[in-house]
């Protein structure tokens, strides 16, 4: 059983659907015990990081993400904001994260924002940086598609998976063991997000 977790910021029927194209049913739930049973989770987002935050408190869903996680090393993928709240810190509301990867949240900051507009919409490719399973099948020329403003800045480089070039390389996709996080939607980014969706149901 797979639970893409609903705290009300994500684009849930999306992220299902996709799924689903991958025969691969997801149980939407913000029910701790549905998560404490899962096999993996997924983690959608879509607004304001210290709202999100709020939410998941508010839902008291915190404790039991971290210790599946953390201690029992449950597979998650993280997708967009989703990506965003793994991180210890966001300046977007000054909140404290899920601290899954050490790192910090920051917004986009371009020196010519005429040319490199905030925020970051559109299809860009991936530089696949380590060396994971999440990459297999994905080629240079791949585009995913982008909807943010805030980009996370891992504190160790060995926890970035994918970057990509826009105003300046940023990482797109992090990966520490079982814990992956992607800025990019990969339930709109057609074929790529598919492979990219059937590599994380491969992990073990």
């Amino acid at each position: 059983m797979n639970a893409l977790v609903d705290y009300g910021m994500g684009n849930l029927f999306s992220v299902q659907k996709a799924f689903r194209r991958l025969n691969t049913e997801l149980q939407i739930t913000s029910d701790k015990n549905v998560i404490q049973a899962a096999d993996r989770i997924i983690l959608p987002g879509v607004g304001h990081f210290g709202q999100a935050m709020q939410r998941l408190h508010q839902l008291d869903l915190v404790d039991v993400l971290t210790t599946r996680v953390l201690h029992e090393n449950t597979p998650i993928l993280g997708i967009c904001l989703g990506m965003q709240l793994m991180a210890d810190f966001s300046e977007e509301g000054n909140t404290q994260g899920l601290g899954f990867i050490g790192g910090e949240v920051k917004r986009m900051c371009p020196v010519d924002p005429q040319v490199y507009r905030v925020p970051h919409v559109g299809w860009n490719t991936v530089e696949c940086v380590a060396d994971s399973l999440m990459n297999k099948g994905i080629k240079a020329e791949d585009e995913f598609y982008f909807v943010h403003a805030y980009q996370f800045t891992p504190s160790e480089h060995h926890a970035i998976l994918h970057q990509t070039a826009y105003h300046e390389k940023f990482t797109s996709a992090i990966q520490q063991r079982n814990i992956i996080g992607v800025q990019y939607h990969p339930e709109k980014s057609h074929d790529s997000g598919l492979t990219l969706l059937q590599n994380f149901l491969e992990l073990v």
